[in-house]
């Protein structure tokens, strides 16, 4: 369930709950097929998109990402506790719009919410996972502290080939602990 509404500025960004009011720019990228090269799922209809935004609103696991001087809407943050919640462990993932590909806004929006969560919730540490031909995703998690534990062979699929059969790919696992995040 949502509480309320958080709002995390950084130079460039806006970080904030999602509104129902972003599903057309939801839509915007989510619709395109290459956004889901690394990412479970298809292309959406403009229908889920507002679905997805209006779903969004009411909980905390995904995080609109905003460029502050034209208030658009250029991806999006998941950070979620995993279980066990003894464990207090965080996990972090982003898509963002191709469009604003390069400009470090992963990099940016994805630092400030672990900073975020490291001081305001009881977090020890905070995971992320990506395919190891996706340079780009692993890249931002070097840039903002975490570091690379293990590759997981052959762990998840999101895709079947043509006789329905899994297609398995590896995963790289990044982390960082809150003290190594207060060593930054």
């Amino acid at each position: 369930m949502k509480s309320d509404a958080i709002m995390i500025e950084t130079p460039r960004l806006l970080i904030r709950s999602f509104d129902e009011k972003d599903g057309p720019a939801l839509f915007e990228y989510l619709s395109n097929p290459n956004v889901y090269r690394f990412e479970p799922g298809e292309p959406i209809s403009m229908e889920k998109a507002l679905e997805l935004a209006s779903k969004r609103s009411r909980n905390n696991d995904f995080w609109a990402v905003i460029q502050k001087n034209t208030q658009q809407l250029v991806g999006h943050l998941y950070f979620k506790q995993v279980e066990p919640a003894a464990f207090l462990t965080w996990e972090l993932g982003y898509i963002f719009n191709p469009l604003f590909h390069n400009n470090g806004y992963a990099t940016e929006s994805a630092s400030a919410l672990i900073q975020y969560g490291f001081k305001q919730f009881d977090i020890h540490r905070v995971t992320a996972f990506c395919n190891p031909e996706n340079i780009a995703s692993w890249k931002v998690m070097e840039k903002i502290g975490m570091t690379r534990e293990g590759k997981l062979k052959k762990n998840v699929f999101f895709r079947r080939d043509v006789q329905g059969l899994p297609i398995w790919t590896d995963s790289f696992v990044y982390a960082i602990s809150r003290e190594e995040a207060e060593n930054l």
